[in-house]
């Protein structure tokens, strides 16, 4: 081979190491910020929303609808402990402390309250004009003065109504049907309400419709439970409906044996009553409607504001009936009314 041939071969070889070389440099480094880029994205610490949850009950009241809430959550991925953080704060019963508590959540600065019910959503809206409140059950958020509109809320609260001005009337006419003789009915209720004033006027148009002459028995606190009782009977009533009430929601067993003691059938605005003891209820699922919050929970967390988010209404209802009931105080369902029960308790 000549010279000239050799130092050619020499110079191509030393090309192809140096090509070769600064491959396996640009590889590496390469490599090396990839790795270190993901360890840099793994380290990045994941957000955790703060969820305050206000009660005007004692957390064993509605143990059922606050896991419903919880399933809500950890169905659309929030993990407690791991991406939120969930601050309970109960009144055990006493809606005094419920502005105390919305406050002390206030200063907390969670991302979002949600509450049970009416009472707790007065004390919230009145804590903050600023962080969004989400409603789990409100009788009427238009009527209380909560929202503008269902469809356009307007402000810093949103949620779901449970349409119990409207409901009220069906209640009453199932209870005509389980009592036929049905001419007095005590109508226990809590003037303090949020709604409370829409709710009347649904009352008296269905008192007037099925001709029975209404007692309205005013609940603020638990004392006066035992005394509307009493009077229920002074005035000779045939039945009992409750409306909507926290202070009777909270001391539903007292409700369900004072019923039973003086013999009275009474019909209830929830399922938890009836699950007490007591006779009958007709309403929303508030299990159903406590998983569907976790969804307002989930795009206000995620960017939304509640002034955009229209309030919903239940799409799930259920008739509940006790047998074991009705047989306490010597009461027949008729087979009808039975058959159209969602649920009967034996």
């Amino acid at each position: 081979m000549r010279p000239f041939d050799v130092a050619q071969d020499r110079q191509q070889a030393i090309v192809r190491e140096n090509t070769m070389i600064k491959k396996f440099i640009f590889g590496s480094l390469t490599v090396a910020l990839l790795t270190t880029a993901t360890i840099a994205t793994a380290q990045q610490p994941t957000k955790v929303s703060r969820i305050g949850y206000l009660n005007a009950n004692a957390p064993t009241t509605n143990p059922v609808r606050i896991e419903a809430l919880r399933q809500g959550l950890r169905e659309l991925g929030y993990v407690e402990g791991k991406n939120i953080v969930i601050e309970w704060r109960y009144a055990e019963g006493k809606s005094i402390r419920l502005p105390a508590l919305a406050a002390e959540l206030v200063r907390l600065k969670v991302d979002v309250i949600v509450t049970s019910a009416s009472v707790e959503t007065r004390a919230a809206k009145e804590a903050t004009s600023t962080i969004p409140i989400v409603m789990t059950n409100d009788n009427d958020p238009v009527g209380a003065g909560f929202v503008a509109s269902l469809a356009r809320p307007g402000g810093n609260i949103t949620g779901l109504s449970t349409l119990a001005p409207e409901l009220n009337g069906k209640r009453l006419e199932l209870l005509k049907e389980i009592v036929p003789r049905l001419a007095n009915v005590a109508i226990l209720a809590s003037s303090t309400q949020p709604g409370y004033a829409q709710v009347l006027k649904e009352m008296e148009l269905a008192v007037a419709a099925l001709k029975v002459k209404p007692q309205y028995i005013d609940v603020l606190v638990a004392k006066d439970i035992e005394s509307a009782f009493r009077a229920a009977s002074e005035e000779r009533a045939d039945a009992v409906l409750l409306l909507s009430s926290s202070v009777l929601t909270s001391q539903r067993r007292q409700v369900v044996e004072l019923a039973v003691k003086n013999r009275l059938p009474a019909s209830y605005p929830r399922a938890e009553f009836v699950e007490a003891g007591g006779l009958m209820s007709y309403g929303p699922n508030i299990n159903d409607l406590a998983r569907r919050a976790a969804t307002y929970v989930d795009k206000i967390l995620k960017g939304r504001t509640p002034a955009d988010l229209p309030v919903e209404q239940p799409i799930k209802f259920e008739f509940i009936v006790n047998l074991k009931a009705a047989k306490q105080i010597g009461l027949t369902i008729p087979p009808n009314v039975l058959a159209r029960a969602d649920r009967v308790i034996k």
